[in-house]
Formats: C-alpha cells, sequence, structure tokens
C-alpha cells in the first residue's frame, strides 16, 4: 500500500482529502503544519507529499526545501496544494522542485490523477538499467515505444575500431572489451 503525506492547515480540506485517498487504498499520513509534516516524513518517508503552501509555523516552501536537503527524502515526489494561482507562485514552487502544483478548489479525482501519475514516474525512475548493451536491450523491451527507439539504434549504427589491444564501440552506448 503506497503512503502519502498530507500537510494542510485547514482541518475540514486535510480530514476530507484523507477520507478520499483512504478510500483509494493509499495510507495517509496528516500534519496540520510544516513543520510537523517534514518530522512526519522524515519517520515515516512516505511514496509522496501532498502539502499546502499558505500555512503557520513552517510554509510549503519551506517544507520542500528541508525536504530537499534530507538525503532520504529529497527524491519524494511533492505536490503542492494551493489558493495561490499567480504565475510567480507556480514558478517558485518548481523550482524548488515540485513535481505538481494544484490550485484550489479541485476534485479528488484530478488530486488522485496527479498523485498516481506522479508516483508512476517516481517507479520508473528506481528501476535500475544495466549498464552498456545489456541495459539498452533491457531499455527497448520495457519502453512503450520500440520502435522508435530500434528505428534510433538502426540510424545511428556503432562504429568499432581497435586501440592499444581493445575493441572500442562508439555510438548510442560506449563499450570497451578487452582482448
Amino acid at each position: 500500500m503506497k503512503t502519502v503525506l498530507l500537510i494542510e492547515d485547514n482541518t475540514d480540506i486535510r480530514e476530507n482529502l484523507a477520507e478520499i485517498l483512504e478510500l483509494s487504498n493509499y495510507k495517509v499520513f496528516m500534519a496540520v503544519d510544516g513543520k510537523e509534516g517534514v518530522a512526519i516524513a522524515l519517520k515515516n518517508h512516505p511514496d509522496i507529499v501532498v502539502c499546502d503552501i499558505m500555512m503557520p509555523v513552517l510554509d510549503g516552501y519551506g517544507v520542500i526545501h528541508m525536504l530537499q536537503k534530507n538525503e532520504q527524502t529529497k527524491n519524494t515526489p511533492f505536490i503542492f496544494l494551493t489558493a495561490k494561482a499567480e504565475r510567480s507562485d507556480l514558478r517558485k514552487g518548481m523550482e524548488l522542485g515540485a513535481d505538481d502544483y494544484i490550485t484550489k478548489p479541485f476534485s479528488g479525482t484530478e488530486l488522485l490523477n496527479a498523485i498516481e501519475r506522479r508516483l508512476k514516474k517516481a517507479e520508473a525512475l528506481k528501476q535500475q538499467l544495466a549498464p552498456g548493451l545489456l541495459g539498452l536491450s533491457m531499455l527497448i523491451n520495457t519502453t512503450n515505444n520500440t520502435d522508435t527507439i530500434k528505428n534510433l539504434s538502426e540510424f545511428n549504427a556503432p562504429e568499432i575500431y581497435k586501440r592499444n589491444r581493445q575493441y572500442i564501440m562508439k555510438g548510442i552506448t560506449q563499450e570497451v572489451c578487452s582482448l
């Protein structure tokens, strides 16, 4: 079960969103301000953080700043919820590392879709591919658009040459094989 940290100072909004998330099979941690939210994130390592911007004690910008500085939480997907809809506010959030920015009012479906997209993206980034030709083969097998990658590899045929008793293949990937 995926975990969501919900940081929202408005009790009604926080409880309504928690109910929606729990009904969608997420485990929800809740915090009433940014300071408490950072403490919960550091303790529980949620899969995603959903955070209001305007809060007492520590605002949402402070929360993302603190989480980005911590090695264990720096890659956690982060979604801002806010009534601040100015372009400069959006840019500030994105520059700090937010993955999404949802303006109030919003629907539960909109939030759930954003969470699902961010979790899928985070999962894809976690998958490690082997280096070299094996990794390229794995990439071709796992990508949705294999024709594009195959065409790319056909048009960029590697060059193989011998240097200092080593065969070097240069092209899409670079491999060095000793004799």
